[in-house]
């Protein structure tokens, strides 16, 4: 029993709590992938790529846009639903134009002051804006980012 104790039920109980301590926390004080979500890149249009959980706050650290075609002289910009540019203005993706060709998306930091960045509220909804349309609709946005 003993043999069998060692070999087959600890490494499975220390898979389990592993798991139950730290993966079922990973998003919370760690960046991580919050969302994957389809962002058509052929009309101008918001897509709600994720909402912050009831009892947690949520800072987006940035976004990467895998296309599945080019994304001519379309822009992007993330944010709250209501201001979709307080996490990334319009950014325009004219040098994304290849399918599978990605872009890292992210606040650009001031040089002369202490940057700002969003801390979201339980239930704010998070949007992609697709403005000057010109892409394909075969593209992933990922968000990452991290829960308090």
């Amino acid at each position: 029993m003993c043999k069998k104790l060692r070999k087959y039920i600890l490494p499975f109980l220390f898979a389990f709590c592993f798991f139950v301590v730290l993966g079922a926390s990973l998003k919370e004080k760690s960046a991580s992938l919050l969302s994957s979500t389809s962002v058509a890149l052929n009309a101008d249009d918001e897509t709600t790529i994720y909402t912050v959980p009831t009892g947690k706050r949520c800072v987006l650290s940035h976004a990467i846009l895998v296309v599945g075609a080019d994304a001519g002289t379309t822009d992007i910009s993330i944010g709250a639903d209501g201001s979709e540019t307080d996490f990334i203005p319009a950014t325009d993706l004219a040098n994304v134009d290849a399918a599978y060709d990605a872009c890292k998306l992210e606040p650009i930091m001031a040089t002369t002051s202490v940057p700002k960045i969003e801390s979201y509220a339980a239930g704010t909804v998070i949007k992609a804006k697709v403005t000057n349309q010109a892409g394909g609709d075969t593209n992933t946005l990922y968000l990452f980012g991290f829960l308090y």
